[in-house]
């Protein structure tokens, strides 16, 4: 008998199987069973199983709709003329999925484990300014007579070859298939899985959702979450619902007003903040009310501790901001810049960022742009090169002094620089404000709640402080710092 040799000082490895093992795997198991719709960039995911051999146990067909008109015979209209939309894909799967039960007669088939894959992918443009992007997913069954799961998925293509985003795709396709199957058990590991054999610099995936059976207790802005955390996308958006939101799908031309803090939880500070710089916002000049998108920005780039805790004290956060009616952004940006760059990647309109005195003493400190060759320049010029302006909230220092753009102060060798934004109108004061809410500090309260303490609810906009008592928020935060 032959076993493998182990050397001392051999560390354990995960071994990834080649694109053409998990191909070939599926296809020898003669249970699993389904069709593939392919949209844009070629047949590219079912090729893989062409190529593994053996294709017929698994492949009951495979097609692609190219032309739009028979495109919208299969699958119906879309009402906003667009073809690689989530609503296409899902209209796809649902209609490929119906076809198979329709088809396949389930007592000749007892067995099987049913599924649908499907993608509408638009690659890169001739002119290469527009990258591209998709929609990719797979209904499957696990067991012969349980119900469907879901997994969709929005990539942004980054490569600049149309030829390599089809390969890429190709390859996604069939690690979405394979960890469909075989690691379902592990949303986490899976969602690592799908980049086996791809590397971040070739494709983004900024939303996924998982849904059905074996996913019933799986916390989808979790699985957001993970996605930034693992540096497959830059940000994610949580609705007022509290669902995964497409960024580009609510950024596109939008006139944006962003706040960004630890919301720790928020206050009236915040909600302050809030109402005054919006109010000032909608009255600029090409700023359309009706267009106008508000988010609130919490960054991943302070996270210091790792684990499931952390991840429990974002997403409370971000629940409590969406039940008061906002739409939260989760980001990996520690510098404010990258927010404005990342959005400028989806609406060229005005924007403002409402922030604290503070935070913008603390963006005119230099060693946060040490790592660019162009240094606080190179980062200034990238923050208030588009139609950008900051509102200020003012703060109480420890004397009392209310402190203000008029009378903060930035280290000596960024005071010109700061004039010359000031002047130019770039920074705002937010007018109007409650004093008395200058007292109000996010860490104060959260301390209060831990040790029990009352009073905080008055600190909080009405109606916060039932939301975090009914639903236990912020507790795994208390309990992160009790051990501190």
């Amino acid at each position: 008998m032959i076993t493998d040799i182990k050397v001392r000082g051999d560390k354990q490895i995960e071994q990834i199987p080649s694109i053409k093992d998990k191909a070939l795997r599926i296809n020898l198991n003669e249970n699993i069973y389904g069709t593939f719709a392919e949209i844009g960039a070629g047949q590219e995911t079912v090729r893989h199983f062409f190529r593994a051999g053996a294709s017929s146990g698994t492949i009951a067909k495979a097609m692609s709709a190219y032309d739009k008109d028979f495109s919208d015979a299969i699958y119906g209209d879309e009402e906003d003329g667009r073809y690689v939309t989530e609503s296409r894909l899902k209209k796809m799967l649902s209609h490929e999925i119906n076809l198979v039960e329709q088809r396949l007669n389930r007592e000749k088939h007892p067995n099987k484990l049913f599924f649908s894959y499907a993608n509408t992918v638009a690659t890169i443009d001739f002119a290469k300014q527009y990258k591209g992007h998709g929609w990719v997913g797979i209904v499957y069954q696990v067991e012969p007579d349980e119900d469907y799961n879901e997994i969709t998925l929005h990539i942004r293509f980054k490569e600049n070859d149309a030829k390599l985003q089809q390969e890429t795709l190709g390859i996604l396709g069939v690690n979405l298939i394979y960890g469909a199957f075989y690691k379902y058990n592990d949303p986490k590991k899976l969602l690592r899985y799908l980049y086996d054999h791809l590397d971040k610099d070739q494709l983004e995936i900024d939303t996924i959702n998982f849904s059905g059976p074996r996913f019933a207790n799986v916390d989808n802005r979790l699985m957001s979450l993970q996605l930034v955390k693992n540096g497959m996308t830059d940000a994610v958006m949580f609705g007022p619902d509290g669902k995964n939101i497409l960024p580009a799908a609510v950024l596109y031309k939008k006139n944006i007003l962003a706040l960004r803090g630890s919301f720790r939880p928020v206050t009236k500070v915040n909600m302050d903040m809030y109402e005054a710089s919006y109010n000032m916002f909608i009255q600029e000049n090409k700023v359309d009310k009706e267009n106008t998108f508000v988010v609130f920005e919490i960054t991943l780039s302070n996270l210091k501790a790792e684990g499931e805790i952390d991840e429990r004290d974002f997403l409370d956060r971000a629940e409590l901001l969406c039940k008061l009616g906002q739409t939260v952004m989760i980001s990996n940006f520690q510098e404010y810049f990258k927010v404005v760059e990342y959005f400028s990647n989806y609406s060229k309109a005005r924007m403002g960022l409402a922030m604290g005195v503070s935070n913008l003493v603390e963006i005119f400190d230099e060693k946060y742009y040490r790592h660019l060759s162009g240094g606080i320049l190179e980062a200034f010029g990238k923050l208030f090169y588009r139609d950008l302006k900051v509102y200020l909230y003012p703060m109480k220092d420890e004397n009392g002094t209310i402190i203000t753009s008029e009378n903060l102060k930035v280290h000596p060798r960024m005071k010109e620089l700061y004039k010359f934004f000031k002047f130019n109108g770039k920074v705002v004061d937010i007018k109007d404000v409650d004093e008395n809410h200058l007292d109000i500090f996010s860490r104060k309260v959260l301390k209060m709640i831990c040790k029990g303490d009352t009073g905080w609810e008055t600190m909080l906009p009405e109606g916060t402080a039932e939301i975090i008592k009914n639903e236990k928020l912020f507790s795994f935060a208390c309990e992160v710092d009790f051990k501190k």
